[in-house]
């Protein structure tokens, strides 16, 4: 039983994000295809999925296709009790869905003001009237989700779950364009943003150049706050520490340095991901180990 998931650019799609999110993190099986949002190619590359016309999309083991990621979630959900993605109490689940059915719906200043985009942090953005007026509102939806839970920190309802999946790419925003929250909730945002499944997403992300880059910003600009500062570099030839490739065990093709080491991959998108955010992989990670610990 094996989804196929519709995505859009990873950088700047934060829908497609959500999407992802909701089969990556809860460990359901998933193919993912890229749509050309930025290559032109999105109307063609959508035909096979009419009706649905935005990323991202899913088409059910069984072929049905579904648009829009709240009728994803909830199907999901619906398919696969057993992990819970929506939260156990029935309190919780309930305020839950609202909170991501207001995200569906609403904070279109925020999102109109601030276009997601995962390369960078923009220094000295002024939010409008409406952008904080949205701040305001999520941060007080997400008050009340503690309320409910009982979760001081973390997760909204104290286990990572749908709620989540909707609001990192507002943390995104939040974080990127440096808008005003309480200490707890930039903390929030940052520890969204620093789960592993969201680290690899944005590192994905970075293997496409752009040019120009979308949505820029008359702007000074620091590094992402997590992973964003890699020193790995591709380079041309080996040889490396390793014969295969860490993630699919073919021979290695493409390598990285990395603190004076040389890596190899089987391919360059498996470089460059790992260029992008070396300590998003687990698997680079481990390999990295063994040999240093050898």
């Amino acid at each position: 039983m094996t989804y196929d998931l519709y995505i859009g650019d990873r950088l700047f799609s934060s829908w497609s994000m959500r999407g992802w999110l909701m089969l990556e993190k809860f460990n359901l099986p998933y193919r993912s295809h890229m749509i050309g949002l930025y290559s032109g190619s999105m109307k063609q590359d959508m035909e096979p999925l009419a009706p649905a016309r935005l990323v991202p999309a899913l088409r059910l083991p069984e072929g049905t296709v579904l648009g829009e990621s709240l009728a994803m979630a909830e199907t999901l959900a619906e398919r696969h009790p057993d992990a819970q993605l929506w939260p156990e109490d029935p309190a919780a689940r309930a305020t839950a869905r609202w909170l991501c059915a207001e995200m569906v719906a609403g904070f279109s200043a925020l999102r109109g003001q601030c276009a997601m985009q995962l390369r960078h942090v923009w220094k000295g953005f002024v939010p409008s009237s409406g952008t904080l007026a949205d701040l305001e509102r999520i941060e007080t939806l997400w008050a009340h989700a503690r309320r409910i839970s009982g979760a001081q920190d973390g997760p909204l309802f104290g286990t990572y779950s749908l709620a989540d999946v909707f609001y990192t790419p507002v943390a995104a925003r939040i974080i990127g364009y440096g808008l005003p929250v309480s200490e707890a909730n930039w903390a929030y945002c940052l520890d969204l943003l620093s789960d592993p499944a969201v680290r690899q997403w944005r590192a994905m992300g970075m293997t496409v150049q752009y040019d120009p880059f979308p949505y820029p910003q008359e702007l000074s600009s620091m590094p992402w706050p997590v992973g964003g500062d890699s020193n790995a570099k591709p380079v041309s030839g080996g040889p490396s520490l390793n014969e295969a490739c860490p993630y699919s065990g073919r021979p290695v093709a493409d390598f990285l340095e990395l603190d004076g080491q040389c890596w190899g991959f089987c391919n360059p998108f498996c470089r460059d991901k790992t260029v992008a955010d070396p300590g998003a992989w687990p698997k680079f990670t481990a390999l990295r180990a063994s040999v240093n610990d050898s």
